[in-house]
């Protein structure tokens, strides 16, 4: 049998809107893994929304995408990403989706110490978390499957996506599985890449949040809130400040010094750079060089 392609054909509209005016923002080779292939990101002129296009066939994501890998965030941002969620009340449960090691359920235990934590990934490492005694429960697969949904629905008081939709195929049908999971007035708690980020222009391909193959999406705020309204959520916060990353800098220098002569310095340049990220983020975090933004919703 021929091989399965890894590409889905080319479409000539933005799969948000419909629109049929789009424009190449990058084209870019695997930098972090350094795959075969190149990778293209079109941004819609309608509705900003940005894309991979052509995007990877399912076979094409197990070849190429690494899943979210969370052990490179500090413990201590995770534990501020878990405190927005304190204005809210102590949730009876919480379910994390592309949870991977768990470590963020791990972290926002130790503010919510009675609330039982379950996590969702397509791999078998929630299942070695719930084994390590980070989660209550652990759930193998996507939240999209009926399979899944069923035994999910109407279960929590709080899901959280945590740079999820990005690397998903269809974050609309995302965001319904996410909402069908949570009980009436709870809450979802969601943080994403910001592709308005001026970051993105100024780094180009070598901004981190591109991570081509592996971002298939990159949502717009004001898009995500009106999805979020059209089914029927209230938006009850958007906050770039607090969910800025500083790393911008420290991952641009370190991708682009390994593909050149500059590798033999490469780990100094990258802890220099990576100085200067957390040196300049209390004033970055509050302009348009943010490179994230989080949203909660409450579902009615």
């Amino acid at each position: 049998m021929p091989p399965r392609p890894v590409h889905e054909p080319r479409r000539d509209d933005c799969p948000w809107c419909g629109s049929k005016r789009l424009r190449t923002r990058l084209r870019t080779p695997d930098l972090r893994h350094r795959r075969p292939g190149t990778f293209v990101v079109d941004a819609c002129l309608d509705c900003a929304h940005a894309f991979q296009n052509p995007r990877l066939t399912v076979e094409g994501l197990e070849l190429y995408a690494a899943h979210t890998d969370r052990r490179a965030v500090a413990r201590r941002r995770l534990r501020a990403t878990a405190r927005a969620m304190l204005p809210f009340g102590e949730p009876e449960s919480w379910l994390d989706v592309g949870t991977g090691d768990a470590l963020f359920p791990e972290a926002a235990k130790e503010l919510f110490a009675y609330t039982a934590f379950d996590g969702l990934d397509p791999t078998s490492r929630v299942e070695r978390a719930h084994a390590a005694d980070r989660l209550d429960e652990a759930h193998v697969g996507r939240l999209t499957s009926p399979e899944i949904l069923s035994r999910l629905r109407g279960r929590y008081d709080v899901v959280s996506m945590l740079h999820h939709l990005e690397h998903t195929r269809d974050p609309r049908a995302e965001l319904a599985a996410a909402l069908t999971a949570l009980r009436p007035g709870g809450h979802l708690l969601i943080e994403v890449p910001d592709p308005a980020s001026a970051s993105a222009a100024v780094l180009g391909k070598w901004w981190h949040s591109y991570d081509q193959p592996r971002h298939l999406q990159l949502i717009p705020p004001a898009n995500l809130r009106a999805e979020l309204r059209a089914q029927g959520c209230e938006i009850v916060v958007t906050d770039r400040k607090a969910a800025h990353a500083p790393r911008d800098l420290a991952a641009a220098v370190s991708l682009y010094a390994d593909r050149t002569r500059l590798r033999p310095a490469a780990r100094t340049l990258t802890a220099l750079a990576a100085a200067a990220d957390h040196l300049l983020a209390p004033a970055l975090c509050r302009t348009r060089f943010s490179n994230a933004y989080r949203i909660i919703a409450r579902r009615p």
